[in-house]
């Protein structure tokens, strides 16, 4: 299924299967086109002061860490709030997970040390999801 179904598979490799919740929450945060999709998340970063975090997620280099009180910073506690009830966990819980698995993911996601254009990275996210869930 390309890159997507790589990523996830990397990622969910050898965890509790509560971790496809989890992924499909994390997909739904970086393709929702309210938000500009992944390109919008890296924005929301940018500007919340954590420019140098992500912008080392999606180079090529090392991979710099993220606390879960900054991912509340970056999202917002709505939209924080939003996520953790998809989850049926608490919201420091949820960006607990966030701040473990974007790093990972945004990383996966720009494997050239650039963001993906379109609709491609939505369509690639559906198909995935619904094998991983459904198969």
């Amino acid at each position: 299924m390309g890159l997507l179904d790589s990523v996830v598979g990397a990622l969910a490799g050898g965890q509790p299967g509560g971790n496809n919740a989890l992924l499909e929450t994390v997909m739904q945060l970086i393709n929702n086109p309210q938000t500009g999709g992944l390109a919008g998340l890296i924005q929301s970063f940018q500007q919340g002061g954590l420019g140098n975090i992500v912008n080392s997620w999606v180079s090529t280099g090392a991979n710099l860490p993220v606390s879960a009180e900054q991912i509340q910073n970056v999202l917002g506690n709505s939209q924080l709030q939003g996520l953790a009830a998809q989850l049926g966990v608490s919201p420091e819980q949820a960006s607990g997970n966030l701040a473990e698995l974007l790093p990972q993911l945004v990383d996966k996601l720009t494997p050239n040390g650039q963001v993906p254009q379109g609709g491609d990275l939505m369509a690639q996210g559906l198909d995935l999801l619904k094998g991983k869930l459904f198969g």
